[in-house]
């Protein structure tokens, strides 16, 4: 766990004092109270890195989230008692992130890694995780929080409007109004002797 990691110096400790800066008690509290919601048992927090830490690095709670999210995806067999063991831990949690990567909730790139909750390495990327999943269960109609995410905006061209375009030189092409590179030189000439 995060007690056994060797103290932080230098770069790594620069980096993790900008991550716990980040770090936003409001948010925390709201996305454990949505998902004490969704798992129908209300979570105590006080938004903090520990409380948040407490309540999810067994992976009990993040795993009947995802059953909550598609049910059935990790067995009930698996939540029948709290792990003690370390490697059932991260067991839980790799269940949780395999889960969401594979219903398509959420995006791959907003998946905390189990080293982050786990080892407490980075508690904040969890956070957006679970909000990640909020706006994702707010787009699809479900009970999620956040602002839906955007479905984004097809635009259909006529022919006609895409010839009319084919005529004119973007700017980024730039122009060489009429500059060519002959006559110039640069530097010694070649000499080719025989």
């Amino acid at each position: 766990m995060a007690e056994m990691r060797a103290t932080k110096s230098g770069v790594a400790l620069d980096n993790q004092k900008k991550m716990l800066s980040k770090w936003d008690s409001d948010r925390a509290i709201t996305a454990m109270s949505w998902v004490g919601e969704r798992i129908g048992e209300p979570l105590s927090c006080d938004g903090s890195i520990d409380s948040v830490w407490d309540l999810l690095s067994n992976g009990m709670i993040l795993s009947r989230l995802a059953n909550w999210v598609k049910p059935g995806v990790i067995s009930e067999k698996k939540l029948a008692k709290p792990p003690t063991m370390p490697f059932k831990k991260m067991e839980l949690i790799g269940l949780f992130l395999e889960a969401m990567k594979n219903s398509g909730s959420v995006k791959e790139n907003d998946l905390f890694q189990t080293v982050d909750l786990y080892e407490k390495v980075n508690v904040g990327q969890v956070i957006l995780t679970i909000e990640s999943l909020g706006r994702a269960m707010q787009t699809a109609g479900r009970e999620g929080y956040g602002k839906a995410e955007s479905k984004g905006e097809t635009k259909v061209w006529t022919e006609e409007q895409l010839k009319a375009g084919s005529g004119i030189i973007g700017l980024q092409m730039g122009s060489n109004k009429g500059a060519s590179q002959a006559g110039q030189n640069f530097g010694k000439s070649r000499s080719i002797v025989d």
